[in-house]
């Protein structure tokens, strides 16, 4: 695995000052939901998408061109995120500012955590993460980028 930089930490830090919910309902988690598709039809970007609010799985979304290893990927982010509290793209990038890689440093499981991007916590207002939406099918930082455009039309 590379050491090399993918993402401006500010920029990550501050993606998850700002994409904080008012609340999180299922119907809440449904729009978001349709939403990530839409925008993932709009790209022609062929991922897989899931969202999950405690540890139950509220949407979930295969497109065309994906496999059951985007499921896998899915689930190795969002233990990522919920271990850590922050996006599975500014965990990998934290390993990556001491020199390392997650796999190399984290202690954990590889096949179980994956500090790839497209993970992103759902943070709620006064109350803290509460769950994870996650894409899996792009490039990692595409894969994050996708999420984050997301939250913030979600938000708008």
């Amino acid at each position: 695995m590379s050491t090399e930089r993918l993402a401006d930490p500010a920029e990550l830090a501050e993606q998850e000052r700002t994409l904080v919910l008012p609340r999180f309902t299922n119907d809440d988690a449904w729009r978001l939901g349709c939403l990530l598709v839409g925008l993932a039809r709009e790209r022609g970007a062929a991922v897989t998408v899931d969202i999950r609010r405690g540890g139950q799985q509220l949407f979930h979304c295969a497109l065309e061109g994906t496999s059951p290893d985007n499921d896998a990927w899915l689930d190795r982010k969002a233990r990522v995120v919920l271990r850590y509290g922050t996006s599975s793209l500014a965990v990998g990038e934290r390993f990556r500012a001491k020199g390392t890689t997650f796999e190399e440093a984290s202690r954990l499981d590889p096949a179980r955590y994956a500090a790839h991007g497209g993970a992103f916590p759902l943070r709620v207002a006064g109350v803290g993460v509460v769950g994870v939406v996650a894409v899996s099918g792009l490039p990692q930082v595409e894969d994050h980028a996708l999420v984050v455009a997301a939250l913030t039309g979600f938000l708008a």
